[in-house]
């Protein structure tokens, strides 16, 4: 299936490694001109190189801390000079450190929204305008399955996951009649770096082994085990798609089936 990538540009936030990574690495593979940030330069780096290697389009790769407005305006200003446009953006953080309600001060549930929320809305008004001028556009946001049954131990994403799905709920309606859709790609329990700190933390909160935990989740999953970030990937890549130009304002689960809502 031609997916109708070839060409287009496409902005992955937080793409050094995880899923993000997975998705800058899918984006070029369909032959996308790829925008690749991250706080961590080294990373980013070797990063960018397995991109640029995943393709045959461009890459541009720029050290941004996503908490700073001034260096999401510096990221979007560099890839609106380099490219002229951005077609696709795939917006992406870390997400908020485990732990439950009296843990986290004030402080720590402002950086989360900084960080998971406000970091979205500023990166989509930058590229926003040009989608519309173009009548065509494609925002898929990495959230969470927590958005629909919340993950113990994780009140601050919970939380800041949800208001992102409202946001971006409403957001599909308004920039339809534009050419533009807006999604939500939810993973699962993925093998990431962050999954790993998920499961020595409820470890930890439990007194067990960290396989013990790790045991619970494979069998909790119909698929018997834990996602791969290129699986999840290749969801976002089809809402990134020509091929997905009907498809708009839906939260799509990929967990291997976990999740037992309906909807």
């Amino acid at each position: 299936m031609d997916l109708g990538l070839r060409g287009r540009v496409a902005l992955v936030a937080a793409s050094s490694k995880g899923l993000g990574r997975a998705c800058a690495e899918e984006l070029a593979a369909e032959g996308a001109h790829v925008v690749m940030c991250a706080r961590s330069g080294a990373t980013l780096s070797e990063a960018a190189e397995a991109v640029d290697a995943a393709g045959d389009g461009d890459v541009l790769a720029l050290e941004t801390d996503l908490t700073d407005p001034s260096a999401i305006d510096a990221l979007t200003s560099a890839a609106l000079d380099r490219f002229g446009h951005v077609d696709v953006l795939v917006n992406n953080a870390g997400g908020p450190p485990p732990g439950t309600f009296e843990e986290h001060d004030a402080e720590a549930w402002t950086d989360a929204v900084r960080l998971n929320l406000e970091s979205a809305l500023q990166l989509t008004r930058a590229v926003l305008p040009g989608m519309k001028s173009r009548g065509w556009g494609r925002i898929v946001n990495i959230t969470s399955v927590a958005v629909k049954e919340p993950v113990d131990g994780l009140i601050l994403s919970n939380s800041v996951r949800a208001a992102v799905t409202g946001w971006a709920r409403t957001l599909a309606n308004e920039v339809a009649e534009h050419g533009i859709t807006v999604n939500n790609a939810l993973p699962g329990f993925t093998r990431t770096e962050r999954l790993e700190r998920l499961a020595e933390s409820q470890a930890a909160a439990r007194g067990v082994s960290r396989a013990e935990i790790e045991r619970d989740w494979n069998a909790a999953i119909p698929a018997g085990r834990v996602g791969e970030p290129r699986e999840f990937a290749a969801v976002v890549t089809f809402l990134a798609s020509e091929r997905a130009s009907y498809v708009n304002g839906v939260s799509v689960t990929v967990d291997g089936g976990r999740t037992r809502a309906l909807l």
